[in-house]
Parts: structure tokens; sequence; C-alpha cells
């Protein structure tokens, strides 16, 4: 691939500020794209407004600026973006790939199962939860950059999966893939949390005729109780140390910093870290903190 064309993206979803989990994953997006002289996007994933926290999107920018994460060309925000899903779905109804889907969340949970009860996919039910099926989908073949080969079953998975909620709000998965073909993104940096995402992204891409950009995972840090450290669970906003906590992401990613380089700019911090910049020694495991 040309260093011309390389093009990644952070998207963080505005319910609260940066936290260290966050500046990991920004971080070596950031890294990884600008070390092959590509470009870095940044979208804003605003399509939740009941789970958005007031203030947290200018928050976000502010805190990636003071880290000298710096984007390319404007921010795209999700909110805006509302035709575009609707122009996506309506490509799948029209050649019924997807279906509207009634049956409850608590159906669904005393049933067991994670999706339609079944009588959906024939009913041809004109409102509901919009479900992608995967009852046809093959094993899903894709590769990670640092985890090598994987294949997933989605009907094994996940099962048919939402792509347009009750509410007309749109899913993550549809949302995603239509975001970065329109941005032409060509690698996709993010959290191993979003693992299990990949498959079904990769089937919803192959539907809609869209590329399948280049996926790199990357450690997730827990808490010393074993938890995630994410916004959902309390995880403490980043602190205005910015040299600091970039010193301290690069070494979670095994980059080994050298200790005086904390005492250099953001900037000067990132120079360093693309010269050095190694896939190879990121940690494949997850990172537990201490307590």
């Amino acid at each position: 691939m040309s260093v011309d064309h390389v093009t990644g993206r952070f998207a963080p979803s505005p319910t609260g500020p940066l936290h260290l989990g966050s500046l990991l994953a920004a971080t070596a997006s950031w890294v990884d794209v600008r070390h092959r002289g590509g470009r870095w996007l940044l979208r804003i994933e605003d399509i939740d407004p009941p789970r958005e926290q007031p203030g947290a999107a200018d928050a976000i920018l502010r805190s990636l600026d003071r880290h000298g994460l710096t984007w390319d060309g404007p921010v795209l925000w999700q909110h805006d973006r509302h035709a575009a899903y609707d122009a996506a779905l309506k490509s799948l109804q029209t050649r019924g790939l997807v279906y509207a889907c009634r049956c409850s969340r608590s159906a669904l949970a005393a049933a067991g199962v994670p999706d339609c009860l079944g009588a959906c996919r024939t009913a041809g039910h004109a409102s509901g939860a919009w479900r992608l099926s995967v009852q046809d989908a093959p094993l899903m073949h894709w590769q990670d950059a640092l985890h090598g080969p994987q294949c997933d079953d989605l009907r094994q998975q996940c099962g048919d999966f939402v792509l347009m909620r009750r509410d007309g709000l749109p899913a993550y998965q549809l949302a995603v893939v239509v975001d970065d073909a329109a941005s032409a993104v060509t690698t996709v940096a993010r959290g191993a949390d979003l693992f299990d995402n990949t498959a079904r992204q990769c089937w919803l891409q192959q539907q809609l005729g869209l590329p399948r950009p280049e996926y790199l995972h990357l450690p997730l840090l827990l808490q010393p109780d074993g938890r995630k450290l994410s916004k959902q669970n309390h995880a403490p906003a980043l602190t205005p140390a910015a040299s600091a906590n970039l010193c301290q992401v690069l070494h979670w990613l095994g980059q080994a910093p050298p200790p005086d380089l904390q005492q250099s700019t953001p900037a000067e911090i990132l120079d360093w870290a693309c010269t050095h910049w190694s896939r190879a020694r990121i940690p494949r495991r997850a990172i537990a903190l201490p307590a």
C-alpha cells in the first residue's frame, strides 16, 4: 500500500472525557498512520443522544489538541450523516438483505437468543429494528495486523444484527462502516474490546460493496479489579500533564520511550514515536494497571 493512500481515524463517542485508555488508542492510531506518512481523521460518534454528556465533545477536541494529536481536515460529526445511513439501509432493503424485527428485548432475553426469534425474517414488517441477515453468511475470514488471521461464524457469534434501531437511530455497525468508507479510511486501529465487531463489519461491507480496511486491535487497559478502563467504569479523565501521559501510553504500547523524553513537548514526543514506531512491539494481551 502506498503511503500516499494511508488514512487512519479516531472515533470517540462524546459520553465523557478522554481517559488513558482512549489516549492509548488515539496515540497508537495517530503514530501508526503518521509513521507511514498518512492522514489522520477525527470523527465524533454522536448518534446516541441519551448517552452523550454535555460538553464532552468539546473536551475531547481540547484534550487531543493539548496532546499534539492533530487531525487532517474538518471533524466529521455523525449527527450530520443520517442521510448517508438511510441511503445505505435503503440499498439493503431494496435487495431484501435486511428485515424489520419487532421482537422485544425482554422476549429475546427470555428465549436466550441473540437476535430475532425467527418469525420476523419472513413477516415483512414495515417497521421495527432493521436487522441484517447472516443466515447465508460464509465463515468470515479477516486479518488483524497484530493478532493475525481470524475466522468468525456470524450465525453462532451474534446472529442477525441491528443496523437501525426502532427509534430510527443508526446502530454502531451501520454508521462505522458507512463513515469509514466515505472517508476512505484504510487503517482502523482501535481497542480490542471492539474485536468482536469486525466480522460483522466485514459482512456489512461486503453487502454494501465497500472496501475492507486494515484492522489493528490494541491492548486494553484493565483496572485493578480486572474491569476495562472505560467511561462506563468511571475511568478518571486525563490529567493536564500531556507529556507524561504520552510517554506512559507509549510505554504500555511497548515502544520503550527513554525516561528523559518526559521533559520534551508533546510534539517532540510524537516525533520521536513516529521515528521509532514498531507494531511488532505492541503487546497482544491486556495491560493490568497497578492498584
